[in-house]
């Protein structure tokens, strides 16, 4: 299984082996302590593959399994089920009696399914608005949470838009894992809810025996909120060992690397692609200054190499899909062909590295997106 797609070509890429020297403020200790208080909550594996090191030049290489995560098949019910949470506690505080209200969100599928289900659970509406491309299998798992479902004949950008307009009213909230100006809050909340996954990776490689943690993280990105989780949680120690931090785009949506590249956020034109929860055109602007103060490098892959990434995955007995499976496709990318020397001497990485990537979904939660000839 050496060799891919991207040993051929030029690969996208950009690196600042600075980033490991940055810090940051830690995530309130309290989010742990709420997921851990969630009926049905317990720690995803962490699944350790001796093949992919042997392939890879490192030592270890653990896969963060999140294809069940609070009975969803992806790790975003960290991040909707804290948010939610958080928005519930104010809306107490501010009316003395609140009545039932409506969660808004735009998405391409799991978040959406995470807001849906938290909204359900809690009693409370679920409003969601879907782009161009997601899967009707997706859409009918948003439905299947009793939410009503928007469905955008655009990108995620324009949902997103549409989302914040349908909430403005009194009896409704935008739970949206984006920010903007003006929009902050609750995405912040978001992205303290994912560290959970984080904190579970320490526990769980120190158990490996492997107390100062891991050399490489790779996160795949979309609006870059996951990302600014993993650069908070890991750029917020006081001391110790620093790892680097690679970010994973598809070619078609590589909003972060542009960004990185041009040292501002940008928007990107997207095209279609087979890990359609990454494809996302607009970096989170409360995640872009850690993103660019954060992140080691990132790196953009083509369609196949993910495809492959999952194919092997799943032949090691680990369940991804086309996005959680970009995290190896990534590495894989930037360990192989011209270049890679360099590219590994940037992550600092060596024969005894220990790698971790973070396998965002399981294979049903974002199926491929439906072709042009789909109605």
């Amino acid at each position: 299984m050496t060799g891919n797609a991207s040993s051929l070509r030029t690969l996208p890429w950009s690196a600042r082996p600075a980033a490991r020297t940055w810090r940051c403020a830690a995530t309130p200790a309290e989010v742990r302590d709420f997921h851990s208080s969630l009926p049905g909550y317990s720690p995803t594996p962490l699944t350790d593959l001796p093949t992919l090191a042997a392939e890879l030049g490192v030592g270890r290489v653990f896969v963060k399994d999140e294809s069940c995560r609070l009975g969803l098949p992806a790790f975003k019910a960290l991040g909707a089920s804290w948010a939610v949470h958080r928005t519930l506690a104010e809306r107490a505080r501010r009316h003395s009696e609140p009545g039932p209200f409506t969660l808004v969100t735009a998405t391409d599928g799991n978040h959406g399914r995470a807001v849906a289900r938290m909204a359900r659970l809690l009693g409370q509406r679920a409003h969601v608005f879907v782009p161009r491309g997601v899967h009707p299998q997706a859409v009918a798992a948003i439905t299947a949470e009793q939410a009503k479902v928007t469905e955008v004949p655009g990108p995620y950008d324009e949902a997103v838009r549409l989302a914040a307009e349908a909430a403005a009213g009194p009896d409704a909230v935008l739970v949206q894992d984006t920010a903007w100006p003006g929009y902050e809050e609750i995405p912040g909340w978001i992205v303290e809810g994912y560290t959970t996954l984080c904190t579970e990776i320490d526990e769980q490689l120190a158990a490996e025996g492997i107390e100062e943690g891991p050399d490489l993280v790779s996160v795949p990105v979309g609006v870059g909120s996951l990302a600014q989780a993993v650069v908070t949680h890991y750029r917020s120690r006081p001391s110790g060992p620093a790892p680097a931090l690679l970010s994973v785009e598809p070619e078609a949506a590589a909003c972060v690397l542009k960004s990185l590249v041009l040292g501002e956020p940008v928007s990107v034109t997207t095209g279609e692609t087979s890990m359609a929860g990454l494809n996302c055109g607009t970096p989170s602007s409360i995640a872009w200054p850690c993103l660019q103060s954060g992140l080691d490098a990132a790196v953009a892959i083509p369609d196949a190499d993910s495809t492959r990434a999952a194919a092997d995955l799943a032949a090691f007995g680990v369940s991804s899909g086309p996005c959680g499976a970009a995290a190896l496709a990534g590495v894989r990318a930037a360990l192989n062909g011209v270049g890679a020397e360099e590219r590994r001497t940037a992550l600092g990485l060596g024969p005894s590295s220990v790698v971790v990537l973070l396998s965002t979904e399981g294979p049903a939660a974002n199926p491929h997106p439906r072709s042009p000839t789909e109605s």
